[in-house]
């Protein structure tokens, strides 16, 4: 693969501009500031956090749940877990 030059837009080079001309440089943060990154940061990391649920199914439902996570070598609350979430996020549609 050969060395082609790299060629940047103008809100690119703009910004590489300030970057160089030192207007990016690093300044402490206000405790304000500071108390909102915390905040924003444990707020992301709840959003992370697992909580255990209850939910019922059919025998014949959970069956072919465990024998499908079964076949893709996964666990089958993982597989449980992976379709809400593709689903929470619009990855699957359910019609009606």
């Amino acid at each position: 693969m050969k060395n082609e030059p790299i060629y940047l837009d103008q809100e690119e080079n703009e910004l590489l501009g300030e970057i160089e001309g030192g207007e990016w440089m690093s300044k402490p943060l206000s405790a304000q500031e500071r108390n909102e990154y915390q905040n924003n940061a444990k707020y992301t990391k709840s959003l992370q956090e697992k909580r255990q649920t209850t939910i019922r199914f059919s025998v014949s439902d959970l069956a072919a749940i465990k024998a499908k996570s079964k076949e893709m070598g996964i666990g089958y609350q993982n597989l449980i877990q992976a379709l809400v979430h593709n689903y929470a996020v619009g990855k699957i549609k359910l019609e009606a």
